[in-house]
């Protein structure tokens, strides 16, 4: 087709985002009924009770535009997390507010920069922006395998610089930045570059030495922390997140946002979660036994985990991460493969519940078993 010659070249070259396999495409291609899908970080529990009378009494009006500022729930929102609600952009989820943020700082000739193994939706975005983006290596250290390497991040600043993407925790490796070291990161950052501070799974860290990016933004006025309601907040499929940063830029990513960018029923059923921090609390305890459940287990398989603290862990499973994946399929089990964040023999698990966690274990033994008889007799034959 002549027409396709005609196009933007960085769209033309990029590999679409791959989510987590769904529950209906795997039951059709396969033909099972019974399926369990820990691929996604999704909050296994579903919304609560009080959500989901928000969202049946807000589907009474659906032939109206919802309210394209968002004045209530920026509103709710400024007062529970203490910020003024100029400070605060909406989004269609937090994906939505990173994409903004790289249209606002992002153009070519200009460069992002981005931790090695990072969210492969940074790439993405600052890519359709003509951008150029720059992955700082991942730390070495023994304590911080696959994390965020601060120093390389800093070195990797240069004038063209214009942001730098950091999740904290950082999907799909669970790895995080403690409080010092960030101050200490931010401290050094030039005033010309903008930092993006991901915070979508700031609900499931509990550890002292974990800092809340919210409090360090009237220290640096070139910060944006951006959070979600799909995570602990169990709202995935309403997509709703949002950035807090100094009123100036929230004002300048208002202007490129998508008008009624956020759904009235996504708006209502946040407003309701905010008010329920007993689920919360109740997620989060069973988020934490549900990590110990799972890293227990493939660590006595002799699995080599990357330490997460977030709903999900990562692991070296030994093989092409897709050849585990495809056998876990077959067992009725969907996992995540993370080829693409530069991790091919490794594997995404999100916690599920209890049951769901041990479905995955039982699922794993079985067919670890099978790839290693499958392994001794390839490696038979080639000696042969």
């Amino acid at each position: 087709m002549e027409l396709l010659h005609q196009v933007n070249a960085n769209i033309a070259a990029l590999n679409p985002y791959q989510p987590g396999k769904p529950i209906d495409a795997v039951a059709r291609e396969l033909g099972l009924t019974d399926i369990v899908k820990l691929a996604s970080n999704e909050n296994p529990r579903g919304p609560g009770e009080r959500v989901q009378q928000a969202i049946s009494a807000a589907s009474t009006d659906l032939s109206r535009y919802p309210d394209g500022g968002g004045y209530t729930l920026k509103a709710t929102l400024a007062q529970h997390l203490g910020v003024q609600p100029e400070q605060i952009t909406l989004g269609n989820g937090s994906n939505d507010v990173l994409d903004l943020m790289a249209r606002v700082a992002v153009e070519p000739g200009f460069e992002a920069i981005v931790a090695e193994h990072s969210f492969v939706v940074y790439r993405l975005a600052v890519t359709c922006c003509g951008g150029t983006l720059v992955t700082a290596p991942a730390s070495q250290a023994p304590d911080n395998r696959y994390g965020a390497d601060l120093d390389a991040m800093l070195a990797s600043i240069t004038p063209k610089t214009r942001v730098i993407f950091l999740a904290n925790p950082n999907n799909p490796t669970g790895t995080w930045v403690k409080r010092d070291a960030l101050k200490a990161f931010l401290d050094q950052v030039p005033a010309h570059v903008w930092v993006v501070l991901d915070e979508a799974y700031f609900e499931y860290v509990d550890d002292p030495e974990y800092p809340d990016g919210l409090a360090l933004l009237s220290d640096y006025p070139n910060l944006l922390v951006t959070r979600t309601f799909s995570k602990i907040h169990g709202l995935a499929a309403l997509r709703l997140g949002f950035g807090v940063s100094h009123p100036e830029l929230a004002d300048l990513l208002n202007r490129v946002r998508q008008p009624f960018n956020v759904n009235a029923i996504a708006m209502a059923a946040a407003l309701a979660a905010l008010q329920d921090q007993e689920f919360i609390s109740e997620s989060q305890q069973l988020n934490a036994a549900g990590l110990r459940q799972m890293r227990t287990a493939l660590e006595t398989m002799g699995y080599d985990c990357i330490p997460s603290v977030g709903n999900f862990i990562s692991f070296d499973c030994g093989v092409p991460g897709g050849t585990l994946f495809q056998a876990l399929l077959q067992e009725g089990v969907i996992v995540r493969p993370i080829a693409e964040y530069g991790l091919p023999n490794h594997i995404r698990v999100s916690i599920g519940l209890p049951a769901e966690n041990q479905r995955f274990i039982d699922a794993l033994q079985t067919v670890r078993t099978t790839l290693a008889s499958t392994q001794a007799d390839a490696q038979h034959s080639a000696q042969q």
